[in-house]
């Protein structure tokens, strides 16, 4: 299917050139998803680990429940290979 673009206001369509160059935006781009997603994914990870550092500060106990939810949380990404398997992974529920 053939793809255009606009120049000034008139539907012109894409050069042979024009389209390989797009297409291999689109292959560059799709490349680039699962480490968008892990680095997404790690983010919002380590956001819910820094909620819970003062947990782990010397002058505090910290519970069982809260040591396997941080040790959870850290072991998230492993074993993650495929976008969909970053997309799919839930986030242990906090203690």
């Amino acid at each position: 299917m053939p793809r255009y673009k606009l120049v000034n206001g008139e539907r012109i369509q894409l050069t042979a050139e024009e389209e390989a160059q797009r297409d291999q935006e689109e292959a560059d781009w799709e490349a680039g998803a699962f480490d968008r997603a892990i680095t997404d994914l790690r983010q919002r990870r380590n956001n819910l680990l820094s909620d819970t550092d003062f947990h782990a500060l010397s002058d505090v106990t910290m519970s069982d429940e809260m040591k396997q939810y941080r040790q959870d949380l850290r072991d998230i990404t492993v074993g993650l290979s495929t976008k969909e398997q970053v997309e799919d992974k839930e986030f242990p529920t906090k203690p």
